[in-house]
């Protein structure tokens, strides 16, 4: 299964426009984070490799099925006492020979050998595909953190200034009640060092924007710009209680997780391995097949050109006389046979059925029958354990979850408490009847709570996207 990364009314993400694959600029959106990282990261690339890899070797094994074909050809020349291969008699003189032919040979029977290394192939494509998708799945979620992260620091970073420009309106307030003699100066020194003190939490803000980016690039596997800007999201919709429950999460898991896929596949690969060990036990029943021909420079054919009559050693005795025998003698003449003839005559072809059968070879393939079981049981224990370190995560995360949305829930009302507390402070600071110490203690509570909101607000938000993740669903 290859999942697809869709757009959700979560995040109300709209591309702007699409950028290369080393170099970033202007605002980004998550889509074009994810798509980048993807395109680019180390690991997701050498996963890909892999299973592209493991298909080639899954249809490599089926295409040993087919019937091998080989052809050969060869010159040669020959000095001296040698064997003539078109009589096949010795000759003493040089010569030389071609000799040319076609073979082929499947087989019909091997313990279904190939038809198991077949399946198994496949499956091992099948896990790596899945593992090609749990990376590219474990950095999505990487590349959400990192982007949400991002927007956590800006906001942060909002939040800073907005404190800071208001100490520094009543700093100009006080600086002027100061000139008319109206406070005692020492309220404005507070307010000073306070203004001091949040200038110095601007640059920390600003530092900590930075360093998220960074993260950001490092896990697009980008350069890093210092002109970089991603695209705004509104985290406060994601403040709603979280649906499922750890079981019913962890059973959707069983069935959308691809790294459970792929240790499922993993064994299921195992299991036909185990298959293939055992089938070499049995013989080999093969079919070959093969052509060829021949030419020698020393072949010759001879034609009867005469005949004559010669006096033979041969006698008959007549009258009792011995009379010698007079008989007919050929007269031929020689030529050499052509090198299209002689490949056309020399024409030879064989057939044969061959059956292998192993009867020892020092136990070599029963203990290869067991250390494939061995491998088949090591997987298996990785899947199980797997499978519980799975629900152990699900549920840490859940867990997580709840906290941070209590978390959530219990800043907002202190915010709201300590904004009431805050405008009461200020009321009675500006009008002179409370001192800067009470004033500085309200806003500094104010001012923390506002940024340990931002924090839980955009934690939460991470719990949930991390039970999705767990979930097999869209996670932007």
């Amino acid at each position: 299964m290859k999942r697809v990364f869709l757009a959700t009314g979560i995040f109300c993400v709209i591309s702007i426009s699409l950028f290369s694959q080393n170099t970033v600029g202007g605002k980004l959106t998550l889509q074009q984070c994810v798509e980048t990282g993807i395109v680019n990261n180390l690991d997701v690339l050498q996963s890909d490799l892999q299973a592209q890899t493991d298909e080639i070797n899954w249809k490599q094994a089926k295409l040993n099925l087919l019937p091998d074909l080989s052809a050969s050809a060869s010159h040669g020349i020959n000095t001296g006492r040698s064997i003539d291969p078109f009589t096949n008699t010795y000759l003493n003189q040089n010569s030389n020979y071609a000799s040319y032919g076609v073979n082929s040979n499947v087989i019909l029977f091997n313990g279904l050998s190939l038809q198991n290394i077949i399946k198994q192939n496949k499956l091992t494509y099948e896990a790596s595909k899945m593992t090609l998708q749990q990376r590219k799945d474990n950095l999505t979620l990487n590349i959400i953190l990192a982007y949400l992260q991002v927007l956590n620091s800006e906001d942060i970073l909002t939040q800073n200034s907005t404190q800071m420009e208001f100490t520094k309106k009543q700093v100009e307030r006080l600086e002027i009640l100061n000139k008319e003699d109206a406070i005692a100066p020492s309220l404005l020194y507070d307010l000073k060092g306070q203004f001091a003190a949040e200038q110095l939490n601007i640059i920390s803000a600003q530092n900590g924007i930075e360093t998220a980016k960074i993260n950001l690039c490092q896990l697009m596997n980008i350069p890093y710009d210092k002109n970089m800007s991603v695209e705004r999201l509104d985290a406060s919709v994601f403040a709603d209680k979280y649906a499922d429950t750890p079981d019913k999460i962890y059973e959707t898991a069983l069935q959308q997780f691809a790294q459970i896929k792929a240790v499922d596949f993993t064994i299921q690969s195992s299991e036909k391995a185990v298959k293939v060990a055992r089938g070499r036990l049995f013989p080999t029943l093969s079919f070959s097949g093969g052509v060829g021909t021949n030419y020698s420079n020393t072949a010759t054919t001879s034609t009867l050109i005469s005949t004559t009559d010669v006096v033979s050693t041969d006698y008959v005795v007549v009258n009792g006389n011995q009379t010698p025998v007079i008989k007919q003698q050929g007269n031929f003449s020689s030529q050499k046979i052509s090198y299209s003839d002689q490949l056309n005559n020399n024409r030879n072809s064989g057939f044969s059925l061959d059956l292998r059968i192993p009867i020892f070879n020092s136990f070599f393939q029963r203990n290869q029958i067991k250390l494939a079981k061995l491998v088949l049981k090591n997987n298996t224990l990785i899947a199980k354990t797997t499978r519980t370190q799975l629900q152990q995560s699900i549920e840490q995360s859940y867990a997580n979850m709840i906290s941070a949305s209590d978390r959530y829930k219990v800043l907002l009302e202190q915010v709201n408490a300590f904004t009431e507390s805050f405008k009461a402070a200020e009321i009675r600071f500006n009008a002179g009847v409370g001192t800067s110490i009470d004033y500085l203690t309200a806003k500094n509570n104010l001012d923390r709570a506002n940024l340990n909101l931002i924090n839980a607000q955009y934690d939460y938000v991470l719990r949930t996207k991390i039970l999705d993740y767990y979930k097999g669903v869209k996670l932007w």
